[in-house]
């Protein structure tokens, strides 16, 4: 199957390797809502998938893959990715199960999302999926919480990757991404603070630490996850926490004009390992981070176009002081002049 622009890394070329689900997305034409819609946008849109898109963009090797349906949907999936820059020759098609769906009815302030996933082929994600060489041995393998919510199988292959560390990559990252609708609290809770544990990099919300693992600072978190090399706590408006070996780095958040809350997440997740990569400090991993996430706050996508690298890296130096000068309104960089 030829799916256009993008092309394939040699096997063991890829610096990220991303797996899990990836579904079509539909949004209300603008200024509309679900129940009064007559027209829909449709994009892409998976946690994993978007940090793979937002490295690509950035110039980062990355490879993701999942077991997907080889239908139409599923094909339009893989050549928006490979479109930008992702490798997707790692993809395990299958002709059973669907493509999965979902809708969002976006608001400023929050976010309804309708899942029709029932039966998808992500299901069928397994540990098998780490025999291919192509997910073997990158710099960083990014995984979520999502995964092992799926299905028996998929939560297996993402405990072979993180507690049996079966691909051999450098680094294990791993985004708590909570999500209520697939599995009660009681369930999660215990699954994802092992998963999270035995990883070197996490990345979790206040807020979903606090559900979770009733944690009220983010030092509560760190003490909750002992074995993780990093934990960065990321606390919404307020700013982000990286804590390890006893250090912990705060940088504020950017002030943001939202046009949409949903996907900063993995925008931020994105800009750290980005950083990361590159060798960058503690504070330039949040700042990169954050000026990620506000990117994805101002679009309606999941994932958005960047701002240029010049620009982002002209913000990673600037001086404490000046940090909150920058910010970003409806997808475009803007100066904060107030």
């Amino acid at each position: 199957m030829s799916i256009g622009a993008g092309g394939a890394l040699p096997p063991n070329a890829a610096h990220v390797v991303a797996v899990g689900e990836t579904m079509i997305m539909l949004v209300p034409e603008e200024g509309s809502t679900l129940a009064a819609t007559r027209r829909f946008d449709s994009y892409i849109g998976g946690a994993e998938s978007n940090v793979a898109l937002y490295l690509a963009r950035l110039g980062v090797p990355v490879r993701w893959a999942s077991v997907m349906r080889n239908d139409p949907l599923g094909r339009r999936i893989a050549t928006e990715l490979a479109g930008s820059g992702v490798d997707v020759s790692a993809i395990s098609w299958r002709d059973v199960a669907q493509t999965g769906l979902y809708l969002k009815d976006p608001g400023a302030e929050s976010t309804a999302v309708y899942y029709y996933r029932q039966g998808s082929a992500a299901r069928l994600i397994d540990p098998a999926l780490w025999q291919d060489e192509r997910l073997r041995s990158a710099a960083v393998l990014h995984l979520t919480g999502i995964t092992p919510a799926l299905s028996e199988s998929a939560n297996a292959a993402v405990e072979a990757a993180v507690l049996g560390r079966e691909t051999g990559a450098e680094l294990v990252s791993f985004d708590v991404n909570y999500r209520p609708g697939l599995w009660p609290v009681d369930v999660a809770a215990p699954v994802l603070r092992r998963l999270a544990d035995a990883s070197d990099l996490v990345f979790v919300g206040m807020d979903e630490a606090h559900h979770l693992w009733g944690c009220a600072t983010p030092r509560e978190v760190r003490e909750m996850l002992p074995r993780a090399r990093t934990v960065v706590v990321k606390d919404g408006a307020v700013g982000a926490y990286a804590l390890s070996s006893g250090r912990e780095t705060f940088v504020p958040s950017l002030a943001v004009d939202v046009v949409e809350p949903v996907g900063a997440g993995d925008a931020f997740a994105a800009g750290y390992l980005k950083s990361l990569l590159d060798g960058r400090g503690e504070a330039e991993r949040l700042r990169l981070g954050h000026l990620l996430a506000a990117t994805a706050l101002t679009v309606h996508e999941d994932a958005a176009e960047p701002p240029s690298s010049a620009w982002l890296d002209a913000q990673l130096e600037v001086p404490e002081a000046e940090w909150a000068s920058a910010a970003l309104a409806y997808g475009k960089v803007r100066e904060q002049t107030a």
